[in-house]
């Protein structure tokens, strides 16, 4: 009899992290909701915080297909060209 592991090691790989803003105020911020059960009323109380708080302005929304899937990279240009940072939120 034969048995197999289905299990891997995690693959290593590197990681570029975007620098950290220094100042909020007057920038654009997009949103990524992944379709989870209220991610998208978390996400719109962030941003709402986020404009309160900050003085950022909320561009856009954007829906994800599902949560494993990425965003798009059309809708990933979209947010560039209207957003100076995205923020991707979950639900549940």
């Amino acid at each position: 009899m034969k048995l197999f592991d289905p299990t891997t090691p995690p693959a290593a790989r590197a990681l570029a992290l975007a620098p950290r803003l220094r100042e909020l105020r007057g920038l654009r911020v997009g949103l990524v909701e992944n379709t989870k059960f209220n991610s998208d009323a978390l996400l719109a109380r962030l941003g709402a915080r986020l404009a309160r708080e900050h003085g950022v302005t909320v561009s856009r929304m954007i829906r994800k297909r599902s949560p494993s899937h990425p965003v798009t990279e059309e809708a990933a240009d979209g947010l560039r060209r209207i957003c100076d940072f995205v923020v991707s939120g979950v639900g549940d």
